[in-house]
């Protein structure tokens, strides 16, 4: 089914857009439903070229080594674009982009997309933030892969999500609003399940794991410390 205006208005590279900008790309959209666990798009898969947005849900996006070990790259939040390569690259997806709940992807058809850059260059921009975002997380993710202890890119992959998601003041300290599950940090920073429960223990002081994938900093001041290399725990 095609978009809606305010549909349009929510995804980020869009936000400022007057109502007759977003009323000429309205045709050339599309919303999809997928439900939890369903795959929006397979690594190596061909894409047509458009711009790929989340409207609503949640994503998580993996990459499987040649090895067969999957790395969870990111998750990402309403409003979000992603699949670059579809518009910017040789249209191949580089990772596999799988709904972790039921969620609303939003595309718009390249060329009308073009046609509104010309009009309106800030979108271009926007892209070129998001994009450049990504490659500077990835950059870092590869750099601790190789040369961080797994403490330290544990206690990062915190700080991330407190920075990226939020965080809510409970009786304990300051409790992340996003939910990780041990499984899925352990694919993030490419350490075993068993691991990162054993990772948890150890730093029971600074921060904690309850079920539903809940944690909870008791002390962020250590945490950062832990994060920046400068402590063992």
């Amino acid at each position: 089914m095609q978009a809606t205006v305010e549909q349009l208005s929510r995804i980020l590279v869009f936000v400022d857009l007057t109502l007759p900008e977003l009323e000429r790309l309205q045709p050339h959209t599309q919303v999809q439903n997928y439900s939890q666990t369903e795959i929006v798009m397979q690594e190596g898969d061909r894409l047509p070229a458009k711009l790929y947005a989340l409207l609503s849900g949640s994503l998580q996006v993996v990459k499987t080594a040649i090895t067969g070990k999957e790395t969870i790259l990111r998750t990402l939040p309403p409003g979000e674009i992603f699949a670059a390569p579809a518009l910017l690259g040789d249209g191949i997806a580089p990772a596999t982009v799988t709904a972790e709940c039921d969620s609303q992807i939003l595309t718009v058809k390249r060329d009308a997309l073009l046609e509104a850059i010309q009009q309106t260059p800030e979108i271009a921009l926007r892209m070129l933030m998001v994009f450049n975002s990504r490659l500077q997380q990835l950059h870092e993710t590869v750099h601790g892969l190789v040369s961080e202890r797994a403490i330290v890119r544990l206690a990062r992959l915190i700080q991330y999500s407190a920075t990226r998601y939020g965080m809510s003041p409970v009786a304990e300290g300051q409790c992340l609003k996003e939910k990780l599950s041990y499984y899925q940090m352990a694919r993030s920073i490419g350490i075993t399940y068993e691991e990162c429960v054993r990772l948890f223990k150890s730093l029971k002081p600074v921060m904690a794991y309850s079920r539903g994938g809940k944690i909870t900093v008791h002390d962020a001041q250590k945490l950062a410390a832990i994060a920046s290399g400068m402590i063992n725990e």
